[in-house]
């Protein structure tokens, strides 16, 4: 074979047998792109990306067309349809199925009838053999016009199909369509119908308008970088996530492009991730969503819901693209830009519409003109009409009779005209009636005039267009997706702590697989831990099943970003002047495993003394100096709350000069940080310590919030920023048990009299009810107003009663809130109003200040050792 090979190398103009002299040369690179090129634009023209007229892509225009040809009042079966369609669609009865299934469950276009699935659970739609169709009210009424339809030739030139339906509604963003193309896709949301309608009416009255998505499946949206729907932009779609109660959470409404199914999957792979605790998920989604998940034992429900919306598919990014096809070539746009085309092109199809309109009525108004006079003045029968030798004759006849009175016809008299008016029968000249005749071209005359009027008008015709779909249809598209700001959720923060981090010191190994080892804290994946060491280096670090993080450690725990309450007290000695220093400090953020040092960083420097303090308490220490004559007092005391709190990389203050013995606590301090701000946000249902919203007061950590609901419930809770509130939330404040609160309501256990009562809620985590146990009881009003009055206006059979004026603390006295209350009157009420009281609650004094309690005092020669003793407060603080 070797030698072959070496013979035809020899022979450069070697062919093999039966090769022609001139074979012919293909440029395959170029065929190539020709083809590519080929194949690209025909899958983004006709299939993938709609078209900006009507909004659809091929094969919804051509299923449509379909429908509209077949149409009789009755439902089609689906594959009779679908077998109607591939007379203009060549790909099959699959993707036209399909394609309809899609289009009916959008509840637009399509009336359906049979089992076409669920968009909420994702259950596919029976078989086209089962289930019927027709053109609903409204696609009848918008999307076709034989008279303002452009044709073209189907695929097989047999039939004729529109280039693009003349649709009068900007569908397209109604629907939302989603289509992958060759080097582009398309994405564009779906709008609220009657938003739509109220966009086109102010885009054509040269008003401002914005639109946001709107989606079946409800949930809420965040819409802050929707950016018009063009490239670039995002939304955050979140599941509708309701308490049952303490150990169970209910999903209502889910995020668009997902279904209960996936959304289940989601969660119970979070589960089995470790990332939420989940006893189990029952899915009882039926007309709607209803998926319960069941808690596991002491898991906060708050915390859940933070985490469901962080690790599973209660939460989802959507990125829009606005692609559309206009002009015959693909183009971006922003969600605006395709509402004011529509509104545009509505206007242009309904100008020619009543421009159709007009010309079909000046025919008609014009030969009725011509059958009058023909008529009346009996031209028919003139003998020389009757006589004519030919139809020339006779037509030139009628010419000459009509001539007096063409200044009365809109156009010029044409000879069809005159042949059409020989084609009249004798029945209808015998039954003809002048008086109904000039109805008929009065009527038609007022007919032209208002369209006449529209077309002047053309705008306002327009806008009248919109308003009366609206008003027909509206009712029908309810906004489903409530639009909200959605707070950013850190996943560490709500990730369920399912580890156990483990230190074993003598070998210098942290993780969570060390079970054998001291326990340091619980702990999720997510999490980082932070590491101070004996010679003041400290570094933050990842969670990990082990890794070696070396000996001498002083202080380990889980790391909290952002975290300014959590203080570090500690004194070290500076290895170069011996100088002992003091500091206080947060550490709020670290590049992680960079090592930091909280000393000046000279070698041999040491900590001498270390605490953590979450709350950023100040203890008090005792410091034991070394024994020397030129020192009198070698005992003395420190208290942290002296020192203020800097940054990290301070040096800190001078403590002593002087070697120290040892450090020891000698008495536990409290927050120097005082109270924390706490702000409610009612956008987003909230607390925060931003300063966003209203301001609920400055907390310790005994207090909490009261929070009042719209029916009559209220309950207490912390000022923990994972908690969840219902959106009937009435009133939220600090909770003060002395603060008195009147309210009248009607009792429906009493005939629906109204009643007052005064009262003050009380602390409870459970919810519970100041109007009664009765939910048909009606609150008038509530107020906190130290000495509340009231209007009482009378109604009904009652109106001629003068008002009454109630002083709420003279009427009744501070009881339960359990208690009935006091009934004003048996007369009939019509309202009941809060007026200005007469008198205002005194200036409290303020209460003496509490003695302090004996400093706990520690004993230092209570049996631990010189060298190393351990924290009070932390359990890891110690002593060199």
């Amino acid at each position: 074979m070797s030698d072959e090979i070496n013979e035809t190398e020899d022979l450069p103009n070697y062919k093999p047998s039966g090769t022609p002299e001139e074979a012919p040369k293909h440029q395959l690179s170029g065929m190539y792109q020709s083809w590519f090129l080929d194949y690209a634009s025909y899958v983004i023209l006709e299939r993938a990306v709609p078209h900006i007229n009507d909004g659809f892509k091929p094969v919804q225009r051509r299923i449509l067309h379909s429908m509209k040809r077949m149409d009789d009042g009755r439902y089609n079966k689906v594959a009779n349809i679908v077998g109607h369609t591939m007379q203009f669609h060549p790909h099959g009865d699959q993707s036209i199925g399909d394609a309809l299934v899609q289009l009916g469950q959008k509840d637009i276009l399509v009336d359906c009838q049979g089992n076409w699935g669920n968009i909420l659970t994702g259950d596919g739609a029976a078989a086209p053999r089962y289930i019927e169709a027709r053109l609903s009210k409204f696609a009848l009424e918008v999307v076709f016009n034989p008279k303002t339809t452009e044709w073209k030739a189907s695929y097989d030139g047999r039939n004729k199909e529109p280039v693009t339906l003349p649709v009068k509604f900007p569908l397209l963003l109604a629907q939302g369509v989603e289509g992958i193309a060759v080097g582009l896709s398309s994405k564009i949301l779906p709008h609220n119908f009657n938003e739509l309608c109220d966009a086109a009416i102010s885009y054509l009255k040269g008003e401002e308008f914005t639109l946001y998505p709107d989606f079946q499946t409800g949930g809420s949206i965040d819409v802050s970088k929707y950016n018009d729907g063009e490239r670039g932009g995002s939304v955050k779609v979140r599941a509708k996530i309701d308490k049952l109660d303490n150990k169970t959470l209910i999903i209502r409404e889910i995020p668009y492009g997902k279904t209960t199914s996936t959304v289940i999957d989601s969660i119970l792979k979070a589960v089995d991730k470790g990332k939420i605790k989940v006893k189990k998920v029952d899915d009882n989604t039926a007309a709607d969503v209803e998926i319960l998940v069941h808690l596991a034992p002491g898991v906060s429900s708050d915390k859940t819901i933070d985490a469901l919306y962080a690790f599973t598919d209660c939460e989802t990014s959507i990125s829009p693209n606005c692609c559309v096809i206009d002009d015959n070539k693909p183009h971006f746009l922003a969600v605006s830009d395709v509402l004011k085309k529509s509104a545009d092109n509505t206007l242009a199809l309904l100008r020619q519409e009543l421009e159709i309109q007009k010309a079909e009525l000046e025919e008609s108004l014009h030969f009725a003109s011509l059958e009058k006079i023909f008529i009346e003045e009996r031209i028919y029968k003139d003998k020389e009409f009757e006589e004519a030798k030919n139809m020339d004759v006779a037509c030139a006849h009628i010419d000459s009779r009509l001539a007096p009175f063409y200044p009365q016809f809109i156009r010029e008299v044409t000879k069809d005209d005159i042949l059409k008016l020989m084609e009249i029968k004798m029945g209808r000249i015998l039954k003809f009636n002048s008086e109904k005749s000039d109805e008929a071209i009065a009527k038609m005359k007022n007919e032209i005039a208002k369209i006449e009027d529209h077309l002047a008008n053309i705008v306002r015709y327009t806008t009248d267009w919109f308003r009366s779909l609206k008003k027909k249809y509206g009712e029908g598209f309810p906004r489903r997706t409530e639009l909200r700001n959605f707070d950013t959720i850190e996943a560490a923060k709500v990730v369920e702590a399912n580890e156990k981090l483990y230190i074993n010191r003598e070998e210098g190994f942290m993780g969570t697989s060390l079970k054998k080892d001291e326990f340091i804290a619980n702990c999720s994946d997510l999490d980082d831990v932070i590491i101070f060491y004996r010679s003041g280096k400290y570094i933050v670090t990842p969670v990990a099943e082990k890794k070696f993080i070396g000996k001498n450690i002083l202080y380990i725990n889980i790391f909290k970003k952002n975290d300014n309450r959590t203080i570090y007290n500690a004194t070290y000695r500076d290895g170069e002047t011996g100088v002992q220093y003091i500091k206080r400090f947060a550490v709020t953020a670290m590049t992680r495993d960079r090592e930091y040092d909280l000393t000046q960083g000279t070698p041999n420097s040491k900590v001498t003394y270390f605490s953590a303090n979450p709350n950023g308490e100040a203890e008090v220490i005792k410091v034991t100096l070394k024994p020397n004559p030129r020192i009198r007092k070698i005992i003395f005391e420190k208290d942290f709350g002296e020192i203020e709190i800097k940054g990290r990389q301070a040096r800190g203050n001078i403590l002593t000069k002087n070697d120290v013995h040892k450090i020891a606590l000698k008495q536990k301090g409290g927050s120097t940080l005082g109270g924390r701000k706490v702000w409610f946000d009612r956008d987003i249902l909230r607390l925060n310590y931003d300063g966003r919203g209203e301001y609920l007061g400055e907390f310790q950590s005994n207090d909490s919030i009261l929070i009042v609901l719209n029916n009559g419930e209220f309950y207490t809770t912390n000022f923990d920023l994972s908690n969840h509130y219902d959106n009937n939330v009435s009133i939220v404040e600090k909770f003060d048990s002395s603060k008195t609160w009147t309210a009248a309501l009607y009792d429906a256990d009493q005939q629906n009299y109204p009643y007052i009562k005064r009262f003050s809620f009380e602390a409870s985590s459970k919810k519970l009810n100041y109007m009664g146990d009765n939910p048909k009881n009606q609150l008038i009003l509530l107020t906190d107003e130290a000495y509340p009055r009231f209007e009482v206006i009378f109604g009904g059979n009652d109106s001629f009663r003068e008002p009454l004026v109630i002083d709420a603390e003279e009427f009744i006295g501070v009881k339960s809130y359990k208690a009935k209350g006091k009934r004003i009157t048996t007369f009939a009420v019509s309202t009941i109003n809060e007026i200005e009281p007469l008198r205002t609650p005194e200036p409290k004094e303020e209460n003496e200040p509490n003695e302090p309690d004996e400093p706990e005092i520690l004993d230092p020669d209570s049996g631990k050792s010189d060298g190393d003793i351990i924290d009070e407060i932390t359990g890891q603080m110690k002593l060199f």
